[in-house]
């Protein structure tokens, strides 16, 4: 009797370990599956192909830039499309911002599956393409929101960029993830680990946080831990009553407009 005791917990908790394992990138990636409507894109926009350094071909939006302004390259989050952020696209273009809404594989109608060296490489992709417009250099402004934060931080370890702005960022998938399986050794199981605390130090570039103090995906100390490890300029931007989705009420995208008009005109 004993025996059953232990051994019915202990194949429950190998059984719920293994799903965990086994379907977790079902469980990081949410993507809405299908293309957006065209009615859905910003007027001014347009429809461009980002071809990947493995061949993928994907469909983001792009607003091309006022005479000297800058293109803000938005990484999106984990779950939905771009369609989900187009009022962002609109509040950046009214400014004379160009925006690039990219879109990753697997997301919005796209070929391929999302994997951390895929997002690296989407994101690539869309920096490849403003080079094609000769959009470089301090012109491009990387922004990175929750999970897009982690590719932004690394594209921006990788070449000369104008500013890097971090929505709900973190030190590491691995370190949130422990934080929400507390119980399981969930930082030793993940494949896709997206350690933007690895690479902060490299980036050579304005940088600009911003946290929910209420945020319960992402707790605010993440962000912390990441801004203590990134080198200056850098600036926090925190509302303490924000949580992960809903920081837009408390005045984000001001604080961006302000912050990029700052580093970038």
């Amino acid at each position: 009797m004993l025996t059953w005791i232990v051994a019915v917990p202990l194949i429950a908790y190998l059984a719920i370990l293994s799903c965990l394992y086994l379907f977790q990138r079902q469980l990081l990636y949410l993507p809405d599956r299908g293309p957006p409507a065209p009615a859905e894109m910003p007027i001014g926009a347009r429809e461009v192909a980002l071809t990947t350094e493995d061949g993928l071909v994907l469909l983001a939006w792009y607003m091309p830039p006022g005479a000297g302004q800058p293109v803000i390259v938005y990484l999106h989050g984990n779950g939905g499309s771009i369609a989900h952020r187009a009022d962002r696209m609109r509040f950046f273009a009214e400014r004379g911002d160009g925006v690039l809404l990219v879109e990753y594989r697997g997301y919005g109608g796209n070929p391929g599956s999302p994997s951390e060296a895929g997002l690296y490489a989407d994101g690539r992709a869309a920096l490849s393409f403003l080079d094609q417009q000769g959009i470089a250099g301090r012109r491009l402004v990387l922004y990175g929101e929750s999970l897009g934060s982690a590719v932004a931080v690394r594209l921006a370890a990788e070449r000369e960029i104008g500013a890097l702005v971090l929505e709900s960022p973190f030190t590491s998938i691995a370190a949130v993830a422990q934080y929400h399986y507390p119980y399981i050794p969930a930082a030793w199981l993940i494949w896709d680990r997206f350690d933007a605390q690895a690479h902060i130090a490299a980036v050579r570039a304005p940088i600009l946080m911003l946290q929910g103090g209420a945020d319960q995906v992402v707790p605010a100390r993440f962000g912390r831990a990441l801004y203590d490890a990134a080198p200056e300029p850098k600036e926090v931007w925190f509302a303490a009553d924000a949580g992960h989705e809903n920081l837009t009420r408390f005045g984000l995208l001001d604080a961006v407009a302000g912050f990029i008009e700052h580093c970038c005109r």
